[in-house]
């Protein structure tokens, strides 16, 4: 037989003129290939995505939608697997809420020129922008299968300074209800945005701050609309939720406890600067390095504080109130009780738990926060023998740690793991302080436990407020599985993902992973007061945050994916 040539092969597949094609022309033709796989691809970023326009303070504008992009990182699609597929589950990650009280004394806003998350001009409107992502979640459904989302879990720092007030309405908008975002005095607004401090950007005068300098704008009604009441319309689906490092500390770094330091959340007195940027700097680096250092450095400040109104409702929770919180039958909500949590969870040193996802498919929700502070985590010992145990008995075989197979009697079961941290931030392994003998496991050694097992088919997680997509290849094509990083809901895109996992029929998995924004317009008026208003102004001002970091966003392969991986048994 002839040999083809590579131009009449891509002439004979229609390949040749989609090469020949503009980017834009190679895009449309991806995206309506994207959409003949679908059963209704409405209210994701299959259909459309926000993206900027204009300069200055930029605005955003409806845009073409991401199309689909298949990875064989871990094993090679076989065709036809569309008209083969069977729906195993749907869900929804939300992540990095960050729900937070804006008026706070115990923030360091004062630290953004060094971190940027220490503060970001839009979080007032934090509340509304997750009231507007629920309702499109509960709008939505798997876009590639049809199927309602079985649960929804949020993977961590779902509130910003593990404030019971933040907790309150993180619950409340998960649950729904009405919320009124504000603390302190009910009368004034006694945050950093009206300081007229030229460090924060102040939307309600005209003072020349650092923010107005780069174009933001004056939105004189802003402060006042934000601590409105409004009501959160509550998901229709069961959710869980895992405890991330905000969830447990000071900011997210410093370690709870520490009595001068948890006194500055109820007290009368709100640290608004640093002396000098040099002093401002040191805490920056101590946050990121030695806890008990950046404690010294907070406890000794000079520089300008204002008075505020003291709020009882501001003090930080523990573990065991996390958990209390949840399991309260007041916050039952759609379900289930707990939300996770159980009785052996009531201690809060413990917030491991397994749920089942659907048949044959099971969850596990992971606590890889350090309670020594830092940002980043690990897992204790005791954490990691649990799930090591957990997979074992869902497994019919899988591999020991000489790479020997292991078989036993057990029904096999499809594993789908969430905790905040990802691998690669799960390098904190200082003596936890409730357990200080006990051994801290990394991301490392994670990840060379599950792939042992066949079974394990992604790692779910949050924390760095990227799109992100890796595949974790094992010593053979079974052992691979997925680590499926989203971006926040605080700093711009503002994403959340739906996930699908199906069976292909053809010896082969698939995980299709798909992100949605808020259902909120993509531009409002700057004195909208209107709940989707405000929501909206919340995604544009992300948009124009002085520290928005591009690259959270993520490449194509970390967007909207069908991640392929082989069936186990």
């Amino acid at each position: 037989m002839a040999t083809l040539s590579r131009r009449r092969l891509l002439t004979a597949t229609g390949a040749l003129g989609l090469l020949a094609a503009t980017p834009a022309q190679a895009r449309d033709h991806a995206s309506r290939e994207t959409i003949k796989r679908t059963v209704n691809p409405a209210g994701t970023t299959l259909e459309v995505v926000g993206v900027p326009a204009g300069t200055g303070f930029r605005r955003l504008v409806p845009g073409p939608g991401w199309p689909l992009v298949v990875r064989p990182d871990l094993v090679e699609p076989r065709t036809g697997r569309d008209d083969r597929r069977t729906a195993l589950t749907s869900f929804v990650q939300l992540t990095d809420m960050h729900v937070i009280d804006a008026q706070s004394p115990a923030r360091v806003e004062y630290v953004h020129p060094f971190i940027g998350s220490a503060h970001r001009p839009q979080e007032t409107l934090g509340t509304q922008g997750a009231a507007a992502l629920i309702k499109r979640v509960n709008a939505t459904r798997g876009p590639y299968t049809g199927r309602p989302f079985d649960f929804v879990l949020s993977t961590g720092d779902n509130t910003d300074n593990h404030e019971l007030v933040e907790l309150d309405w993180f619950l409340t908008i998960l649950n729904g209800g009405t919320i009124t975002p504000d603390t302190g005095d009910p009368a004034r607004f006694e945050g950093v945005q009206n300081s007229r401090s030229k460090l924060y950007w102040n939307p309600g005068d005209s003072v020349a701050d650092m923010y107005k300098d780069k174009g933001f704008p004056q939105m004189p009604e802003l402060l006042a609309n934000a601590v409105k009441p409004f009501t959160s319309p509550g998901l229709n689906r069961p959710w869980y939720s895992v405890f991330g490092n905000h969830d447990d500390s000071v900011q997210g770094t410093f370690p709870s406890g520490v009595p001068l330091v948890d006194a500055l959340y109820t007290g009368s007195f709100k640290i608004e600067g640093f002396s000098s940027q040099s002093d401002a700097a040191k805490l920056a680096e101590a946050m990121r390095t030695s806890p008990l250092r950046a404690v010294e450095l907070l406890l000794s400040f000079s520089g300008p504080v204002r008075r505020v109104t003291p709020d009882a409702r501001r003090r930080p929770f523990t573990p065991k109130e996390y958990v209390a919180a949840h399991r309260d039958p007041r916050n039952t909500g759609p379900g289930p009780a707990g939300h996770g949590f159980g009785p052996a969870n009531a201690t809060g040193r413990d917030l491991y738990y397994t749920f089942p996802i659907a048949p044959g498919v099971v969850g596990i929700g992971m606590d890889t926060t350090n309670r020594a502070g830092l940002a980043d985590g690990s897992l204790g010992d005791g954490q990691f023998k649990r799930i090591e145990r957990t997979l074992e008995a869902g497994s019919s075989r899988y591999y020991d740690t000489k790479g020997d197979l292991v078989r036993t009697s057990a029904a096999d079961t499809l594993f789908i793991l969430f905790s905040h941290h990802t691998s690669t931030t799960m390098d904190n392994l200082l003596p936890d302080p409730t357990n200080l003998l006990e051994p801290r496991r990394d991301g490392k050694a994670l990840v060379a436990l599950l792939n042992r097992f066949p079974n394990v088919v992604a790692w779910v997680n949050g924390h760095s407020h990227r799109n992100a997509i890796t595949a974790h290849r094992g010593a053979t094509p079974a052992q691979g599985f997925w680590e499926i990083n989203t971006a926040s809901h605080i700093d711009f895109p503002q994403h959340a993902r739906i996930i699908e996992l199906t069976d292909n029929g053809d010896g082969t998995l698939s995980l299709f992973t798909t992100l949605i924004e808020a259902d909120s317009p993509y531009e409002a008026d700057y004195g909208d007061s209107s709940p989707a208003g405000l929501a909206s102004l919340y995604r544009q001002i992300s948009l124009n945050d002085l520290h928005r970091d591009p690259g959270l966003m993520g490449a194509a392969v970390d967007h909207n994916t069908e991640l392929v991986l082989a069936k186990p048994f």
